[in-house]
């Protein structure tokens, strides 16, 4: 596996355009082309798995944008850091299909020296079935998502 040069930064869209709401991590990476600076990659993780390592690798600061159920109004937009959402998801048996971007960023800390700065940037979903557009509960949050985005390249802390 080849890693990205060291101080790149990466954003990465996670969840299933299939899937409405869900994919408002590929509809927020579609909207950040070309809004960002040139050494910030845009990576469409889709549904993928282990197989985003090689995008993060090397990496200095990475933003994850996914759907995430938090139990707030369709559309609230959260940011956290991986060590908010606990260690649970390292417990039990957990097969290929249900692993998640905890577990692969846990595996990225094994594999890399130095970890690198990651924030999760969660909207909460109104609809998850079959549908290639976001409710607009959702839509109209993808602003807001954006913006905190450019904050978050801008930053210099964790």
């Amino acid at each position: 596996m080849r890693g990205m040069p060291v101080g790149k930064k990466v954003v990465l869209g996670i969840g299933n355009l299939l899937m409405k709401d869900d994919g408002i991590g590929v509809h927020a990476i579609r909207a950040l082309e070309g809004r960002l600076p040139q050494d910030v990659e845009l990576v469409d993780g889709g549904t993928a798995g282990c197989d985003l390592l090689p995008y993060m690798m090397g990496a200095e600061k990475i933003i994850i944008i996914d759907a995430l159920k938090g139990g707030e109004p369709p559309g609230a937009v959260y940011r956290l850091t991986p060590e908010d959402c606990g260690e649970q998801y390292l417990e039990g048996t957990i097969s290929l299909h249900d692993l998640g971007i905890l577990v692969v960023l846990h595996d990225l800390a094994l594999l890399e020296e130095k970890t690198p700065s990651v924030v999760i940037i969660g909207i909460e979903p109104k609809e998850i079935s079959w549908g290639m557009e976001l409710t607009s509960d959702v839509e109209k949050s993808l602003p807001k998502v954006l913006e905190l985005v450019e904050r978050e390249i801008d930053r210099t802390d964790a």
